[in-house]
């Protein structure tokens, strides 16, 4: 039985893609920033191998003792395991390339599909006030994938506007589909968000026409357009917002955010 006295859990959704290259951290880092701009909680949560939404935040590899690994594993304190960034109410759990054997290392435990979702939904994490928990999966529809969506309440999936960008589409729309009818039948699309979009190219308006054909009002009113300040944002160590709030990318990733707080008003009302 749920405990009516505890405090609603916070959003949680999954960043996903299983095409390398397509903004996905990127997009994970710089809409958790622009949450936090809008005064929220926000907890990012790396289940990348490579770690780079840890890299793009700030955390050294020295201070990660404790990663996802162990948030799955349940073996570790979630204090010891949720780390604060330089950025005020923005918290992460932090990724090594020990998560790449997670999948033959899980795949014994009967729990495996859930263990994120249980480990997200512990009465130790109401400490943190949480609004949102943003998850950063890896480029590939493995076990972990499958965790983070059967722990989401939906998936935001972030699309290139380049050529092919919407043949991957189909296997993710598919995973989807099969959680929705194995572990998590609560689970939607959050929505389609464009990134590197070139308004002067004609295929990235191509693309983009194609994707708002072919998908209709999941596809995300803002675009996040191609900007060489978002892409030099993380050797920096931070999101694009405070390397250069001005630039285009910013912009576009606090308009991001005001729209998705917005679509979740309506949502939840």
């Amino acid at each position: 039985m749920s405990d009516p006295t505890r405090p609603q859990g916070p959003k949680i959704i999954s960043i996903a893609n299983q095409k390398g290259g397509v903004g996905k951290t990127t997009t994970t880092i710089n809409l958790a920033a622009a949450l936090v701009e809008l005064g929220l909680r926000v907890l990012v949560v790396d289940l990348d191998p490579q770690g780079n939404a840890s890299t793009g935040l700030g955390i050294e590899m020295e201070d990660r003792v404790h990663t996802t690994y162990d948030l799955l594993l349940g073996e570790v304190d979630l204090k010891n395991v949720v780390l604060a960034t330089d950025f005020e109410n923005l918290l992460i759990v932090p990724a090594t390339v020990d998560l790449s054997s997670a999948d033959i290392e899980l795949i014994s435990n009967e729990k495996r599909s859930f263990l994120l979702h249980d480990a997200l939904r512990q009465t130790a994490m109401d400490i943190y006030a949480l609004d949102y928990i943003l998850i950063d999966c890896p480029p590939s529809l493995n076990l972990l994938t499958v965790n983070a969506m059967i722990a989401s309440h939906s998936v935001l999936v972030p699309l290139q506007s380049e050529f092919f960008a919407l043949e991957g589409l189909s296997q993710l729309m598919l995973t989807i589909r099969e959680v929705r009818q194995t572990g998590n039948p609560g689970l939607r699309i959050e929505g389609v968000v464009m990134t590197m979009h070139d308004g002067r190219n004609n295929l990235s308006q191509q693309v983009e026409q194609d994707a708002r054909d072919n998908l209709g009002d999941i596809v995300f009113k803002t675009r996040i357009p191609r900007n060489v300040r978002v892409s030099e944002a993380p050797s920096f160590a931070m999101p694009v917002l405070s390397y250069d709030e001005t630039s285009k990318g910013a912009v576009a990733y606090r308009q991001l955010a005001e729209e998705l707080v917005e679509n979740n008003a309506v949502v939840r009302a």
